[in-house]
């Protein structure tokens, strides 16, 4: 049984399916994802993926249709009893799955319980760590300093680092930039991101475009996530064209990106993209967020370089004259962008390289013996 909650843990639970069905032929996947987990197979009883959720009020929001949804998983649990169930990402609702298939479990039937990509427990919250070692017998890791961070903490948790899955998505990155710049702009892969961010970087865009001859291109992982960002551009402001999905090309021909502070900008940083990263958030989940997240940065690349690789603007700092400003610094310091492109290949480096989801089915078959 696979669950992933959005369409990045989409993605993932998808490759790791492909590399189960390998290792076991004739093993049946049943649970809820997306539409690139019923590609690779997966009986999914519902879309969970169109209700991803981002911050801490949007959880809130639809909190009865995940009360539905947990029971309804759980129900399928108990009456499939599969040997193995895997939680991809969406912690806030897959630890809550968890635990109520765990309370449900007898001596007849206890699968093994496998999270796949840690929460970040090592930026906020750290005491998170000790219920997933009650809940879980095995964690799957994307990033190494995550494996030595829970060998600290709890050291009878069997945690596992196993690379990240973009090698294997992308294996070989083309940088093929054209004569005219290219910002490429990435505001976001849910709608909650894409109302809050897309106002700033549209502006940012029209500053740009006033100082500096660029194209912009803006990339949509959905067709209704296309569909809200043509409606939110305005007649005067720069032309921006919107590509439905097709990150990988836009990547390659990208000079800079403005991009959220999410996954997108450790593919940005594959790519050798430099980035100017933005968040806002609901001034609840802002305030909130400010008391307990201990880290300095919120992009990846940044937390993994330990420097500001990419210029950060988060809440009442992510303005169109913040990022325009960062942005055009970029566009016009080539020298910055090489030593940006060099130090992002070192960080790159220590990711694993290809492989993550065959790594990440042998350890899990390995628990199962």
């Amino acid at each position: 049984m696979m669950v992933a909650g959005d369409p990045s843990g989409d993605a993932i639970a998808a490759d790791l399916a492909r590399a189960l069905s390998e290792a076991l032929p004739g093993a049946r996947f049943i649970g809820a994802g997306g539409p690139r987990m019923a590609e690779a197979g997966v009986a999914n009883s519902f879309d969970l993926t169109a209700d991803a959720v981002i911050g801490l009020s949007d959880p809130l929001k639809k909190l009865p249709r995940f009360f539905r949804h947990k029971r309804e998983l759980t129900q399928l649990a108990l009456a499939q009893k599969p040997e193995l169930i895997i939680l991809v990402d969406f912690s806030f609702f897959n630890h809550w799955l968890a635990r109520a298939i765990r309370r449900r479990a007898t001596p007849d039937w206890r699968p093994w319980m496998v999270k796949y990509v840690s929460p970040q427990v090592w930026a906020s919250r750290p005491g998170r760590a000790n219920k997933m070692a009650l809940d879980f017998d095995l964690l799957l890791c994307l990033f190494p300093f995550e494996k030595d961070w829970y060998a600290r903490r709890v050291p009878g948790f069997r945690v596992e680092f196993v690379g990240h899955p973009m090698f294997d998505r992308y294996p070989v990155p083309v940088r093929k930039p054209g004569q005219v710049p290219t910002v490429l702009l990435l505001p976001g892969s849910r709608r909650a991101e894409l109302k809050r961010h897309l106002p700033v970087v549209v502006g940012a865009a029209q500053l740009i475009s006033a100082q500096q001859p660029a194209r912009f291109k803006l990339v949509a992982p959905s067709e209704k996530l296309a569909a809200a960002a043509r409606a939110s551009l305005s007649a005067g402001g720069p032309e921006i064209e919107i590509q439905l999905g097709g990150l990988e090309e836009a990547l390659s021909e990208a000079t800079i990106a403005i991009a959220s502070t999410g996954t997108v900008t450790l593919e940005c940083a594959y790519f050798g993209v430099p980035t100017v990263a933005l968040y806002k958030t609901s001034p609840q989940t802002y305030w909130i967020g400010r008391q307990v997240v201990t880290v300095k940065y919120l992009s990846m690349p940044n937390i993994l370089a330990d420097e500001p690789l990419f210029p950060e603007f988060i809440q009442h700092e992510a303005t169109s004259d913040n990022l325009a400003r960062a942005a055009l610094e970029l566009l016009t310091n080539r020298a910055r962008r090489i030593e940006i492109q060099s130090k992002l290949a070192r960080v790159i480096a220590t990711l694993g390289g290809p492989g993550a989801a065959k790594r990440a089915a042998k350890a899990i078959l390995e628990l199962a013996k």
